[in-house]
């Protein structure tokens, strides 16, 4: 029913081990079931150009496989591959910081989540969103990250759906301001 359904699994997930350093036409496509596009220009130089390579060189230094509630805190602080990946993203023309985080989402599903105008509405704006959410999925043994997958188990959905994802879609299911517009 929702596009958005097909972000984490479209063409087998961005984080398969034979894509899971370098970005695809997939992971464009993938990005767009979350109402963003990746304007042409900085989306060819991520599939044949300098970024591209730049990228996967950050993308080697982020784990795989890992969830943000068992990572390192430095995974994801200042100065850490992912936060290089996403302040080049960032810096790209026309692209900021929600079409960054969706595409690094893409290819990290379980560690770094998307961050968009809804979560932010919802959620405020925290000086360092991954740091927090980090913090908040480990507090009391990591009840909230165990919720989440209480919440994925009850909606049937498969494991492969990672805890970041099923936060984020129940932040947009929850969200209270109609149109999803923030005061």
């Amino acid at each position: 029913m929702f596009t958005g359904g097909r972000f984490e699994h479209l063409a087998g997930g961005g984080d398969r081990h034979q894509v899971a350093n370098r970005f695809t036409a997939e992971d464009l496509i993938a990005v767009q079931t979350l109402s963003v596009t990746v304007p042409a220009p900085v989306a060819l130089d991520l599939l044949e150009g300098p970024l591209g390579v730049q990228l996967s060189e950050l993308l080697r230094g982020i784990p795989t496989g890992t969830d943000l509630a068992e990572a390192a805190a430095s995974v994801v602080t200042d100065g850490s591959p992912a936060h290089q990946a996403w302040s080049l993203l960032v810096n790209q023309r026309n692209v900021g910081w929600v079409i960054a985080g969706k595409l690094l989402a893409r290819k990290r599903p379980r560690l770094l989540p998307a961050y968009d105008r809804v979560v932010r509405c919802a959620l405020g704006r925290p000086p360092s969103f991954w740091t927090e959410l980090r913090t908040a999925l480990r507090e009391r043994d990591g009840a909230l990250h165990h919720r989440l997958l209480d919440l994925r188990r009850s909606a049937g959905l498969p494991q492969t759906v990672s805890a970041l994802r099923v936060a984020d879609v129940a932040i947009w299911m929850a969200h209270p301001a109609p149109g999803h517009r923030c005061p």
